[in-house]
């Protein structure tokens, strides 16, 4: 899945702190989007691809940033993301109940920029190292597939060798095996078929 690298939500009720950290990502060459409640971010987050890092305010009208991050977590929705919460609430209770609710970062009201600016791009090197890991299982999951099949039973021709594939079209043998695996064939002639049809040369490399 791929990463929108500039995109992030903002899910922020406050006029001035939404304005002053649109203004700010946008300096910065990030691409946010706007949320003034929690339930206008929950609906961008229904988008085919979201921003994957989100930044929400804890404490806003219809539904608090808090109780979003509790549904984005429980929901198991297909994009991963990393959160950052935004809040004057600074005490280590609170820390604890937004870190226990599924938030990966804190930062404190008002910002300063410079944090801010180094928390988001811890989000954005987590998220490519995650989807760097999903890309590796992926791959990782269609080599075990790949495997699965070489190890099955496979339909052969009696006569001239070749494997009924997937499509129900009979590939040769080695590209068949190239295909579901990768392996790449070098061709030679063994004992026997030398025997059989160089028997000339077949005496010749005994008698060496």
């Amino acid at each position: 899945m791929k990463i929108q690298d500039h995109s992030i939500l903002v899910a922020e009720d406050d006029l001035t702190s939404r304005t002053a950290l649109q203004l700010t990502l946008k300096k910065w060459g990030y691409a946010p989007l706007i949320a003034e409640d929690g339930e206008a971010a929950w609906e961008i987050l229904q988008d085919e691809t979201p921003p994957r890092l989100l930044i929400l305010d804890w404490m806003m009208p219809r539904l608090h940033g808090i109780d979003l991050l509790r549904r984005i977590r429980s929901n198991k929705l297909e994009s991963s993301f990393y959160i950052i919460m935004l809040t004057t609430r600074d005490s280590t209770e609170d820390i604890i109940e937004g870190l226990d609710a599924g938030a990966d970062d804190y930062l404190t009201k008002p910002f300063n920029p410079g944090e801010l600016r180094a928390r988001v791009n811890v989000g954005f090197r987590v998220l490519g190292l995650q989807a760097t890991l999903e890309k590796r299982i992926r791959e990782l999951q269609k080599a075990v597939e790949h495997i699965q099949t070489l190890q099955g039973i496979l339909p052969i021709c009696s006569f001239c060798k070749k494997i009924r594939n997937d499509t129900g079209y009979w590939d040769q043998v080695e590209s068949y095996i190239a295909k579901h695996s990768g392996t790449r064939f070098s061709h030679g002639i063994c004992p026997d078929c030398l025997e059989r049809h160089y028997p000339d040369f077949a005496d010749e490399v005994r008698g060496q």
